[in-house]
């Protein structure tokens, strides 16, 4: 994997994953506290804190899978 996004492209992979595992302590929160009770809520929170992990890691490793697939992207 070579780095193949710039410093303003990282920031902002780690903001998103940020958001996402953020989003998913909300979740877990109101599936714990029987808000949410439906099958699919857990399938919702492990997919947020999949894609919230993934693109921290695309942040530190300086890598944008999309990117590697030959997309152009704005940042």
């Amino acid at each position: 994997m070579q780095c193949n996004i710039d410093a303003r492209g990282k920031a902002a992979r780690l903001r998103m994953g940020l958001v996402g595992i953020g989003f998913s302590v909300v979740l877990g929160a109101l599936i714990l506290l029987d808000v949410l009770e439906s099958v699919i809520w857990n399938s919702v929170l492990v997919a947020s804190i999949i894609g919230g992990s993934f693109a921290i890691f695309e942040a530190r490793a300086g890598w944008c899978v999309v990117r590697a697939m030959g997309f152009k992207t704005r940042i």
